[in-house]
């Protein structure tokens, strides 16, 4: 689908485009369900509906579904589930697929009614019970007693809240007490499930599944329907600084508390997927402890020995969404690939690996026979649909949710360089052309730093640092995927850690050097670096030891005072890890990279950006830096969202912290091209 020829894309364009996202394909085959958001500006918010696509037919997606999400369908087919507020209340429901009617179906009816929200559920394969998610006090013995208790410290007049242990706030919230649970309901006769449902994770100290990110992925059924397995961490007091999750098992009657599986792994072991003849467990590890973004092997567990074994020991990559094929012969899994996030297939029984689908980013599937659905974008286009046969033939895009808005905006082209970095070290970046680009002439240059750090700027679409914002306020933009990001190899990965501001920063002088040797329309005289999260911290450490060839910085939700950053942060593992352990006993290596000691060489202006919701990275750490720009009587502004987290995600507060960093960057360089 090819970028429009109207207006230079821009911010308003981002906002106001559908997200479409998590394919579900129909047993059969037939149909394709997913959800698709859409944006009410004037409410300053998303809407989220299910639609179902007949993918057989020459029909347009059908909505099923307002304000809902997380649709399953049932294993028969016949019918569709999803979660949506009943009262006000997150609640799940299902609606009847006619054939008679096509994909419009039938009334939907409400089946579960339950006093909490419900956080989402996984069907069991026999269709008789559903596996749902709640948050709940560990104390209390049903749902109805934690309802009690919230709607109780609802109406207490004093909001003191006394904390005996961490975390006390972690990502965007502050601990309640409340963990995300795992329970089960059968339906009865009518097809309704008990306000009550039985407790399966009872006695596990810690959340099912995981918080801030985890979803329905961590649980399985057994083939039989006669086990759950999930993921968890156990709490108790390290929850802070460990990343010891396990697989457990648990019968599906709740009438045995649950089995740690992988109890020998002190790293992390999760995402559970069950052989189609029961027999074996697969899953995803880590091999680590303390480490959360180690290599995620894929291990196969015989469940009647206990016998474990690594399915892919020869592929240096770390696989997500993990699946299995009905005659359980070949796994699949997505993973960063040199620029790309392909889909991938596996053999389970010799681990040889061959990709899928390639360029750009899948970004979610869902199998049926013999024909994959997936949502998947790149750098030009946001998500759409596509099947795909299971042997990798047969790309066939089935969704243009954004067509007619693509087709009226003019975006920048692309292109991956490679060159030789830290190390002599082959490290890749890409170049993304300004909308209407014209051949001999020069033009501005945003250079973006990806956070993480073990991440990538991949061949995929965003809505936060999307290139295509700057290209359209006519920027060159270029990045780097230094030492520490992802889809390069598992030691390539390794090598920021204890190394913030060594082999990175020699890759972006290096990449920023060659991409200027290669490109004759990049301005290195009118360049701004920007970056977030780590991406952040590099500005901050930049401007301090690298701040020669910018004429301004923008910094979003950067660390500014490495030592300070530990303390103030929830995740403590992240901090040991990169920092080869405490600031208490390993000082110096905190103070090695900190850019707070390097202030005194400031010079470059800089827009800081720092959110009030933000956890991960307090606004203190923003607020510091702003301090010493102005102190410093360096040109500078704060931009600050109190009700936004470490990202900016509603639709206003979206432009405007675009229109804020595009206005700094034209500040500073002049954002028309030059001859």
């Amino acid at each position: 689908m090819a970028a429009g020829s109207g207006h230079p894309f821009t911010v308003h364009d981002l906002v106001m485009l559908d997200r479409v996202s998590d394919p579900q394909l129909s047993p059969d085959g037939r149909y394709a369900a997913f959800s698709e958001r859409r944006t009410d500006y004037a409410a300053n918010k998303g809407i989220t509906a299910v639609y179902v696509l007949d993918l057989k037919g020459s029909h347009q997606p059908v909505r099923v579904a307002d304000h809902a999400g997380s649709a399953r369908w049932a294993p028969d087919g016949r019918s569709l589930y999803y979660v949506a507020p009943a009262d006000g209340v997150a609640q799940l429901w299902r609606v009847t697929m006619d054939p008679a009617r096509g994909v419009q179906g039938g009334t939907p009816v409400q089946v579960s009614h339950g006093v909490l929200d419900l956080g989402g559920y996984a069907l069991s394969p026999d269709g008789r019970a559903v596996a749902l998610d709640y948050e709940a006090y560990l104390d209390c013995a049903d749902l109805a007693c934690t309802k009690e208790r919230m709607d109780g410290n609802a109406s207490d007049k004093s909001t003191g809240t006394l904390y005996t242990k961490l975390f006390v706030r972690h990502w965007d919230a502050w601990a309640t007490g409340r963990r995300n649970q795992l329970y089960i309901a059968r339906f009865n006769a009518q097809g309704q499930l008990p306000a009550e449902p039985t407790w399966l994770s009872k006695g596990i100290d810690g959340d099912v599944p995981s918080k801030p990110f985890g979803g329905i992925e961590e649980i399985a059924f057994s083939p039989d329907s006669r086990s759950v397995y999930f993921g968890a961490r156990i709490a108790g007091s390290s929850e802070p600084w460990s990343t010891n999750f396990d697989v457990y098992q648990v019968p599906a009657d709740g009438s045995a508390p649950p089995r740690n599986l992988t109890a020998a792994n002190l790293a992390w072991d999760a995402y559970p997927v069950p052989s189609p003849d029961g027999r074996t467990l697969y899953y995803l590890a880590m091999k680590e402890p303390g480490f959360e973004s180690d290599r995620f092997a894929i291990m196969a567990i015989d469940l009647s020995s206990g016998a474990i074994r690594e399915v892919d020991p020869h592929w240096d990559r770390s696989a997500g969404s993990l699946s299995i094929s009905a005659d359980g012969k070949t796994l699949f899994a997505t993973a960063d690939d040199e620029g790309q996030h392909p889909l991938f297939a596996i053999d389970a029984a010799s681990g040889a690996v061959r990709k899928l689908v390639g360029e750009g980013t899948v970004g979610g599937y869902s199998m049926a026979g013999d024909t994959l659905l997936l949502a998947r974008d790149d750098l030009r286009h946001p998500a759409d649909l596509y099947t795909v046969k299971a042997s990798g033939r047969g790309l066939r895009q089935v969704t243009h949710a954004n067509a007619a808005r693509l087709k009226s905006a003019q975006m920048g082209d692309f292109e991956f360089f490679t060159f030789s970095g830290a190390g002599d070290q082959t490290v890749q970046g890409y170049v993304v052309k300004p909308a209407g680009y014209q051949r001999g002439k020069r033009y501005p240059v945003a250079f973006i730093v990806h956070g993480g750090p073990q991440g990538a700027m991949n061949n995929g679409w965003s809505y936060r640092w999307n290139p295509q914002t700057y290209a359209g306020q006519g920027f060159a933009v270029v990045t780097v995927n230094f030492h520490g990001s992802t889809g390069y190899g598992q030691a390539f990965t390794n090598a920021i850690s204890g190394d913030w501001g060594g082999k990175p920063l020699e890759d972006l002088k290096l990449g920023w050097k060659a991409a200027l040797a290669k490109y004759a329309f990049l301005d290195g005289d009118r360049a701004c670096a920007l970056g977030a999260s780590y991406g952040g911290y590099m500005v901050y450490w930049m401007a301090g030891v690298w701040n020669q060839p910018w004429k301004c910085f923008v910094d979003h939700d950067g660390v500014f005072d490495a030592r300070m950053m530990y303390y103030a942060t929830d995740e403590l593992w992240f901090e040991e890890k990169e920092n080869g352990g405490t600031p208490f006993d390993h000082p110096q290596n905190y103070e090695r990279f900190n850019p707070v000691d390097h202030v005194k060489d400031w010079r470059v202006p800089m827009l800081v950006v720092h959110s009030g919701h933000d956890f991960r990275i307090p606004i203190t750490q923003g607020l510091g830096a702003f301090t010493a720009l102005q102190r410093r009587g360096i040109p500078s502004e704060f931009l600050t969202f109190p009700d936004e987290n470490h990202f900016v995600l509603k639709p206003q507060n979206s432009v405007q912290w675009h229109e804020t960093v595009n206005a700094w960057l034209k500040k500073w360089t002049s954002g028309a091209a030059s001859p």
